[in-house]
């Protein structure tokens, strides 16, 4: 059926209805009528054909469910849907809706819309419970006086409770309330604040001086532009002028969305940021001595590196090429090797050429003295001690030097200097692959390659009972003798040459060059010290030589002296052999002045006239540090 409505009747109804309210034609979307209350919430005057969902805009779908809802019930309401008024804001409302004439055939409906504008309900529900308040009289005022009393009592034992600052300012910046956590931290009263400029009070200027001005204060800013700001460093000002470090909460307040102020959160960090600047201050501390000490150690080993780089196994003799090949052979294995030789013959270069070359190189070659250790203290030394602490403490644990070379290689200085149970000892640690220190309980797994070296004839060691055969099997694998110097006669000119340079740039002087006849005295030399005893040769003369040839001394029962070499010195000449002089005893006893075994006795003077002397020709420790030399 068809079905249509009279719009003068409809308009005359719809007119005596005071609150908003139309009719809507569902199949073409169109608002048939509408009285004056409702063409003032959407538009006035009302354009004909006007489309209600114009006034929905984003709630079209809701409205769609909704008006599903009122034909199927016949009438319904929501709050679900905002309108748009004509001057564009949404009007927050209550529809309801009722069916006026239904065509399900034609798909048609005509349905009345009344709105209720929420914000009008809420005046309403305001204004009766004032008229209703009034009616009860004062004992209903009364009522509601106590109960808004006990209300800020309340507001005020928890503002007063909290452990945290709390004060609030109006949108000119003077302070409401303070609570009584604000007032200890700061030191003023509610005198002094309430009702004055707070930011003026205790938030006037930075720590440096610089005035804090109001317009960049994130206090005003938070009230200013309506939103929340949080500071974790500032300062508040105490009122005995002092600042404490604070960090903050600033929120905007309203009142019936009206802006009333800010409510402001605070704590003192004082102490805590004091605390952090400690800890940062020790951390950059670690850090800088940490980036000190590698430097200093990738300096230091650059320089092991650079001097190890001049110390090697030098010549291009038969015997020399026949060592070579013993290392290249050696050197990948893990086998004990065995070194002997005169003093000076390059033992300790040649085991570090091994290490150098094996699979062991990026772990530590660990050097132990026999001779230079007593032999009390030679079995902590070598194993290690566990120290029983007192007080319930942990033990503490010394490692000694088999266990530093872990992973690396052990090479043992004068093998047959070891006391006969230490040598059984490290026999049972290289046949079970473990050792334990002394004073410890527990055994622990090793993997140490051994390098022994010796002077001694270790043969005739084992004959004579000092050293045991069974460690004499077990280290001498591969063994490899270094021959003296005097059998080698072919290699001094480039041992020369390679000493003469590197003593020179260790002793910043330039090189001189050596005649045909020194390097002729030099080779038929018998050289009891072997390569030690050239080196020693070559660096006094490289310290005495001042012009562009190299003056050389040899000492011993030959005599002999270069062609340079003179009767009558000079002064400048006596000083130099002086200073020679002092270096070689530094030499000789490491750098050791007084005592039995100083240089100053080795010299026959006292340690006092010997350290004025060292003070007077500037000697300078790298000038006797004594350094292997090449082979």
């Amino acid at each position: 059926m068809d079905i249509s409505l009279n719009d003068q009747d409809l308009s005359v109804l719809l007119e005596v209805i005071p609150l908003p309210m139309l009719v809507l034609d569902t199949k073409e979307d169109r608002v048939v009528s509408a009285n004056v209350a409702a063409r003032r919430v959407l538009v006035d005057p009302l354009p004909e054909g006007f489309r209600f969902s114009a006034s929905i805009k984003s709630d079209i779908a809701e409205f769609i469910v909704f008006l599903d809802e009122v034909i199927h019930r016949g009438s319904a309401w929501t709050r679900k849907i905002a309108l748009t008024s004509q001057n564009g804001f949404p009007v927050e409302c209550e529809i309801r809706a009722k069916v006026i004439a239904h065509d399900p055939d034609a798909q048609r409906a005509f349905i009345g819309l009344l709105i209720l504008e929420l914000s009008e309900l809420s005046q309403h529900e305001n204004q009766f419970e004032t008229n209703r308040l009034h009616r009860e009289g004062i004992v209903g005022w009364k009522h509601a006086e106590e109960f808004f009393a006990e209300l800020e009592l309340q507001n005020q034992l928890i503002l007063n409770a909290a452990g945290e600052g709390i004060y609030g300012v109006n949108t000119q910046g003077q302070a409401t309330f303070v609570n009584r956590a604000a007032q200890e931290m700061l030191g003023w009263t509610l005198e002094d604040l309430v009702g004055n400029v707070i930011h003026d009070i205790i938030h006037h200027h930075h720590t440096d001086g610089s005035v804090h001005h109001a317009h960049d204060c994130p206090i005003y800013k938070s009230f200013r532009f309506e939103q929340v700001m949080r500071v974790d460093d500032d300062v508040f000002w105490k009122k005995d002028g002092k600042p404490i470090q604070v960090e903050y909460v600033s929120t905007p307040i309203y009142n019936q969305k009206v802006l009333a102020g800010a409510v402001i959160v605070f704590r003192d960090v004082t102490e805590r940021k004091l605390n952090e600047k400690k800890l940062l201050e020790a951390m950059n501390e670690v850090a800088e001595l940490r980036d000190r000490l590698e430097q200093e150690n990738a300096y230091l080993q650059l320089e092991i590196t650079k001097e190890r780089a001049h110390h090697h196994v030098i010549g291009r003799s038969p015997s020399i090429q026949q060592l070579h090949a013993k290392i290249d052979l050696v050197a990948p294995t893990s086998a004990p090797v065995l070194i002997t030789g005169e003093t000076g013959t390059g033992k300790s270069i040649v085991a570090n050429a091994i290490h150098t070359n094996s699979l062991r190189k990026g772990r530590p070659l660990i050097r132990f003295k026999s001779g230079s250790v007593s032999r009390t203290a030679i079995e902590a030394e070598l194993f290690g001690r566990s120290e029983n602490a007192n007080g319930g403490e942990r033990p503490q644990m010394i490692s000694g030097a088999i266990e530093l070379a872990h992973g690396g290689t052990l090479y043992i200085e004068n093998v047959c200097e070891l006391p006969l149970e230490i040598q059984n000892k490290l026999l049972g640690v290289l046949q079970d692959g473990k050792f334990k220190r002394i004073g410890d309980t527990q055994f622990k797994n090793l993997d140490v390659r051994v390098i022994a070296a010796s002077t001694s004839n270790v043969e005739r060691e084992v004959s004579a009972g000092r050293f045991s055969e069974e460690l004499f099997l077990a280290l001498n694998v591969f063994p490899i003798s270094c021959i003296p110097l005097r059998d080698r006669k072919d290699d001094i000119p480039d041992l020369v040459t390679h000493l003469l340079s590197v003593a020179c740039e260790r002793l910043n002087r330039p090189e001189p060059y050596v005649t045909e006849r020194t390097m002729r005295m030099l080779t038929e030399y018998a050289w009891p010290g072997n390569v030690k005893e050239l080196r020693n040769v070559i660096e006094r003369a490289a310290i005495v030589s001042r012009g562009e040839k190299l003056i050389v001394e040899l000492g011993g029962a030959s005599g002999l002296r270069a062609q340079s070499a003179k009767t009558v010195r000079t002064e400048h000449e006596m000083q130099l052999e002086i200073r020679a002089n002092i270096v070689m005893a530094l030499k000789e006893t490491q750098g050791k002045v007084s005592g039995k075994t100083g240089a100053a006795a080795l010299l026959g003077i006292e340690p006092t006239t010997l350290y004025s002397r060292i003070k007077k020709l500037e000697i300078e420790k790298r000038e006797w540090q004594v350094l292997d030399g090449g082979l």
